[in-house]
């Protein structure tokens, strides 16, 4: 019978692991060893390295995914969802810095393995729903015509580009650990006030 201590230490030594190494350059003896087990553990638990791999991914999506989703596609205002948005994936990504570059790096090596876990996440019905409002609101007149993925993709790139490029915009801007950190908590209400100007009459 399966443990869940266990699971969790193995799931969570394999996130380090997966994190700074990716699939094709982890290895199960070095997670099996992370996690303070043996291999044959190991394999009890996960029948290889992509099954926890996929378990690993899927962890990682869940932490965020379906807190953003919620928000997509919940009944607020349209200005109110984007506010809100950003505050919460910027403060989730702060504290969880290596999550874009691992799922970005990931989706690129291996669609197949994380096109399903993405798909169960995310379904077209909250997008059908965002672009209904958003088009509807430009029939109203009270934002300027915008294609509503360029809307998304604009908040999104806002957001994650200054933690995923932090190290050479620290340098750039002369800014240390805790300046850039204060930096990226303006961001938060920056992003939206930005966005909302943008396409507001």
């Amino acid at each position: 019978m399966k443990n869940y201590e266990t699971e969790d230490k193995i799931l969570d030594a394999a996130t380090e692991i997966f994190q700074a190494k990716g699939l094709d350059g982890a290895r199960m003896q070095e997670i099996a060893q992370k996690a303070s087990i043996n291999k044959a553990m190991l394999h009890y638990y996960y029948r290889g390295k992509e099954k926890l791999f996929q378990a690993v991914f899927k962890r990682t999506i869940q932490m965020i995914i379906p807190k953003m989703v919620q928000i997509i596609s919940s009944d607020k205002p349209l200005f109110d969802k984007i506010r809100q948005f950003t505050d919460q994936y910027v403060s989730f990504i702060l504290e969880h810095p290596y999550i874009p570059l691992f799922v970005i790096n990931e989706l690129e090596k291996h669609p197949d393995i994380i096109h399903s876990i993405i798909q169960t996440n995310i379904n077209n019905g909250v997008r059908e729903k965002l672009n209904k409002q958003i088009n509807e609101m430009i029939q109203k007149g009270e934002i300027k015509p915008i294609n509503p993925e360029q809307l998304f993709l604009n908040v999104l790139s806002m957001s994650i580009f200054p933690i995923m490029a932090q190290t050479s915009l620290r340098t750039i801007l002369q800014k240390d650990k805790n300046e850039y950190r204060q930096l990226l908590e303006e961001r938060k209400t920056f992003i939206a006030d930005f966005i909302i100007s943008a396409i507001k009459k």
